[in-house]
């Protein structure tokens, strides 16, 4: 994997692992397994395997497991907080990107078991820490998710 974030050039895949230095989300609570196409400052395309083993299925609907809207929402969110630090390169690894809005949420079609959601993430725009991004979530080439989000990138609090 090319880490050279610095002359805009795209980097093909971005593993679990190093979504992992980006970004400080743990199971269960990790919801990007991979991300492709990454340009830095531009773009990227994060990618989430569903499966039937995921724990908010058990309660998110029982007999007919659908995805939490709200956790698509996420996994847009850790997308683009993934690729704000791969943008700003290691200095900004173990920061944290925190949302500061949702806009223009729309769900589509609902996401269950079995399905790859594709996360395309578009930076809009940024000023200094602050920066807003329009995403769309699409399984099988199919717009299942969209919003528009700003986020503010800090350092991590120490845990109380």
């Amino acid at each position: 994997m090319d880490d050279n974030t610095q002359n805009g050039q795209t980097i093909e895949a971005v593993d679990v692992l190093r979504i992992m230095r980006s970004i400080p989300h743990r199971y269960p609570f990790l919801l990007v397994d991979r991300m492709v196409e990454v340009v830095p400052s531009v773009s990227a395309i994060g990618i989430k395997n569903v499966s039937i083993n995921e724990p908010f299925f058990a309660g998110h609907f029982p007999g007919r497991p659908v995805m939490p809207g709200v956790l698509i929402i996420e996994s847009m969110a850790q997308t683009a907080g993934a690729l704000v630090v791969i943008t700003l390169g290691p200095d900004a690894e173990g920061k944290v990107v925190y949302f500061m809005s949702i806009d223009s949420a729309k769900f589509r079609k609902p996401v269950v078991p079995g399905d790859q959601i594709r996360i395309h993430v578009v930076k809009e725009r940024n000023r200094g820490p602050v920066w807003k991004f329009n995403a769309q979530a699409k399984v099988d080439g199919v717009v299942v998710a969209e919003a528009t989000y700003t986020a503010m990138i800090m350092d991590r609090a120490e845990p109380v």
